[in-house]
């Protein structure tokens, strides 16, 4: 598939820069397939579009503090910015992760401490050199250069890692979010748990804990799993053909009890809601690499047959990215008119943006997907 069949024209004014208030104020577009006009609604109103046998699945990882500003030896300033944990392997590879749901394997640390990180200025940093955090007690060791500003960097640290974080570091933004954002936990789901990723999953932002407590009381019952998301997720694609790019590894954990849910769900023939492209890979791992937690290199491009999800809530995505790959492996290339609908619309999108709630049908997504090729 050509890249270019990824790309639209994404207005400046179409960009959120700040979130709603509520969180499930914000509008949600809902797909009804290529023959209807899709509805305009709110996220607030995704429980009447939920069915009591359904089975929501969100991504409960939380955002960890890991943009630093720093100051280098001799004064000049900074910023260090941790991505992920050195020494990790894919699933797939030889040595693959416990597969054990419960197990405590963390993202956040491994053997030898050391991170890739990207740095600023990175060309005026050597190997050995220590940076230090404008506030808090916490240091940085300089390593190898990784190319593209990334470095291997270790952090000293006094106590964890986490608490040094949270007294020295922030949030760190998406990179076309200029505005600043006063109140961190925006950035954070309200279901968010453990401290590990360098970016949210941003479906999840709309939702909130009373939504998902009428959700509850419909009969739909909700699930976690937790996939780290990292940087790259907002990296374009740059290759001409998609199948050419070089997809980003993220660490994922799916527990057993959502596990044994959702394959009971299959059996049964309901439906799994996932919030989240994020939540999408993680269970699509899963059922690919039948191992309950490692890091993924999957992929997910037009002509994947998923396993196991059937509506999808998402925000409106990049052009040109994996993200929209995907969205256009889970409905064909409909989205163009969905998307075309949402800025006529005046739908906010990225991040900070509205949503919208996808239906997959597959035969419907396939014969779409040849229209298409037909036409091109």
């Amino acid at each position: 598939m050509r890249t270019a069949d990824l790309d639209y024209e994404l207005p400046e004014r179409a960009i959120a820069q700040t979130p709603v208030a509520p969180r499930d104020s914000a509008r949600l577009l809902i797909d009804l397939g290529p023959k209807a006009e899709p509805l305009d609604e709110r996220v607030a109103d995704l429980v009447n579009f939920l069915l009591p046998s359904d089975l929501l699945i969100l991504n409960e990882t939380r955002v960890l503090p890991a943009r630093v500003a720093v100051l280098r030896h001799g004064g000049g300033a900074g910023e260090v910015l941790l991505l992920q944990p050195l020494g990790a392997t894919d699933v797939g590879d030889t040595e693959t992760g416990d597969n054990e749901a419960g197990s405590t394997e963390s993202p956040e640390s491994d053997a030898e401490g050391w991170w890739e990180a990207l740095c600023r200025p990175s060309r005026k940093l050597r190997i050995g050199d220590q940076v230090v955090a404008r506030s808090g007690e916490l240091s940085f060791e300089i390593g190898e250069d990784l190319g593209e500003g990334r470095r291997k960097v270790r952090p000293i640290y006094k106590e964890t890692l986490l608490q040094a974080l949270e007294l020295s570091g922030e949030a760190p933004l998406p990179p076309y979010i200029h505005e600043r954002l006063n109140d961190q936990e925006r950035y954070q789901t309200v279901f968010s748990q453990r401290p590990a990723s360098a970016a949210a999953p941003t479906a999840g932002l709309h939702i909130t804990a009373d939504l998902l407590e009428r959700i509850a009381s419909r009969g739909v019952e909700i699930l976690t799993v937790e996939l780290v998301v990292g940087l790259d997720t907002f990296r374009p694609v740059t290759t001409e053909l998609l199948e050419e790019h070089q997809i980003h590894s993220e660490w994922y954990r799916v527990p057993k009890q959502t596990w044994e849910q959702v394959q009971l769900a299959k059996i049964e023939g309901r439906r799994v809601v996932a919030v989240g492209t994020t939540t999408v890979r993680a269970l699509e791992s899963a059922a690919m690499y039948g191992q309950l937690q490692g890091r993924t290199r999957l992929f997910i491009t037009p002509g994947f047959n998923f396993a196991i999800v059937d509506l999808m809530m998402t925000n409106f995505h990049l052009p040109r990215s994996s993200l929209l790959a995907m969205i256009q492996a889970f409905i064909g290339p409909r989205w163009r008119s969905l998307y075309s609908t949402a800025l006529e619309r005046d739908y906010r999108f990225l991040s900070f943006g509205d949503a919208m709630l996808l239906h997959r049908v597959p035969e419907l997504a396939s014969s779409e997907e040849g229209e298409h090729e037909a036409q091109a």
